[in-house]
């Protein structure tokens, strides 16, 4: 089973929705993860009420990323920043060599108002996209052409660019 970790700032929005639709849409090939480098506490609301709408529901909870770093931390394969202020920061280290990509997907949460839930909708489905494109992958595959590919992925659709992009493809 292949273990990723989504980071995002807060770990409140788009790195929750990440985790519970990799969780769900894997089929028990993923054990998705999801964490903050600021968590903000609690998931978003609309990111539950959005995945309770679709049916997917679990115990999701924003946590700092450094429990993933902490001993004892399950092994990280894949690291995915989903925000571009979390793929411009310094992560911490995960035991292992895990390979990571940014898929920068914009903030649902930053949304108030009457376009929020278009915008969870939006990241909802942006987000769905790219999991089942890693679904296709080969993930035990060579570390090289998998990051190539997860990066190609970051790409795609609704795809934001913010300075700490390139970092993250490294």
């Amino acid at each position: 089973m292949t273990s990723i970790l989504f980071l995002c700032t807060g770990n409140s929005a788009r790195s929750i929705l990440a985790e519970a639709l990799a969780n769900h849409m894997g089929g028990g090939r993923l054990q998705a993860h999801s964490a903050g480098s600021f968590p903000k506490g609690a998931p978003h609301p609309m990111a539950l009420q959005v995945l309770a709408e679709r049916g997917i529901t679990g115990d999701f909870r924003s946590k700092s990323w450094d429990e993933f770093a902490a001993p004892g931390a399950p092994p990280i394969d894949i690291v995915i920043t989903v925000c571009d202020n979390a793929a411009g920061e310094v992560c911490p280290i995960f035991p292992g060599r895990a390979v990571k990509a940014h898929w920068g997907i914009a903030d649902p949460a930053a949304v108030e108002g009457d376009g929020q839930r278009a915008a969870f909708e939006t990241a909802y489905e942006q987000m769905r996209a790219r999991i089942e494109a890693l679904l296709e992958l080969d993930l035990a595959g060579d570390p090289q052409v998998l990051q190539r590919r997860l990066a190609a992925i970051g790409r795609f659709e609704g795809a934001t660019h913010g300075a700490g992009h390139a970092a993250a493809d490294r």
